[in-house]
């Protein structure tokens, strides 16, 4: 199994974190975990599908997935081979017009965003690309042809900075107090960039931050309190939100 990380040019740097090339000989289901940007992904081999109340749904090769609050279950078919792109949570709206929370807990067809013209013309780009470097070469052109001439929502990369920084414990009024904004106004910003909520966003980051924490020495009693869980009810039911399994079950496989 390969799983290659990548990083972007300079130009996307601000709207791509990094790029993942991912190939499996094997095939089968997996978990995916809450992750604070959106992800696109190409399959410019093999197949994926969705598994949701144990129902196999066919993906796309080429699609987007949305912030989500939860986790989500797929299958890859043998031989399978994929290109990931991993969105900065500023930078959906760089390269597409609908609103990112449209996307929130959902998978889509890159054709729903950019029309079945542009992404026919870079599956058979990628189709004849030999090599890792050359079909991320082919994804960050496609990415260039779509970059919109639009200015930041500065307000909403620092909240998202604040938040980061926090790691997900910043409570939201002091979020406002610190932005010189009402809740309302910023809810609607935050949604319409980062794809969900400043509080749910604070939560999966939160997440994300106790789940690089689980393979340290320290306890779950500690982790949770590093992270601002007093409460170890709360501590399990947002994990197995997140996870489908118990903290303690989860760590027992690590």
């Amino acid at each position: 199994m390969k799983f290659d990380k990548y990083f972007p040019t300079e130009r996307l740097r601000p709207y791509v974190k990094y790029f993942v090339v991912s190939e499996n000989e094997l095939g089968g289901e997996y978990k995916v975990f809450s992750s604070s940007g959106l992800v696109i992904g190409f399959q410019y081999k093999g197949r994926l599908a969705a598994i949701e109340g144990g129902t196999e749904i066919s993906l796309a090769t080429a699609g987007i997935t949305g912030i989500s609050d939860s986790y989500k279950i797929f299958k890859s078919y043998p031989d399978i081979g994929t290109i990931l792109v991993y969105l900065t949570e500023i930078g959906f709206p760089h390269f597409a017009s609908p609103p990112a929370d449209e996307l929130f807990n959902r998978s889509l067809s890159l054709d729903d965003i950019f029309g079945t013209n542009h992404i026919n013309a870079i599956q058979e780009k990628l189709a004849l690309a030999e090599t890792d470097r050359q079909r991320i070469s082919v994804v960050e052109q496609f990415l260039f042809s779509q970059l919109r001439d639009q200015n930041p929502d500065h307000l909403i990369a620092e909240a998202v900075k604040l938040i980061c920084e926090s790691k997900g414990t910043i409570r939201i009024q002091e979020l406002n107090d610190r932005l010189f904004i009402s809740p309302s106004p910023l809810e609607k910003r935050f949604r319409k960039i980062v794809g969900t909520t400043p509080k749910k966003f604070a939560s999966i980051v939160r997440f994300n931050t106790v789940l690089e924490s689980l393979d340290s020495a320290r306890s779950l009693t500690e982790i949770g309190y590093e992270n601002q869980y007093f409460d170890q009810a709360h501590f399990t039911k947002d994990f197995k939100q997140f996870t489908g399994e118990t903290p303690e079950d989860f760590k027992r496989l690590l």
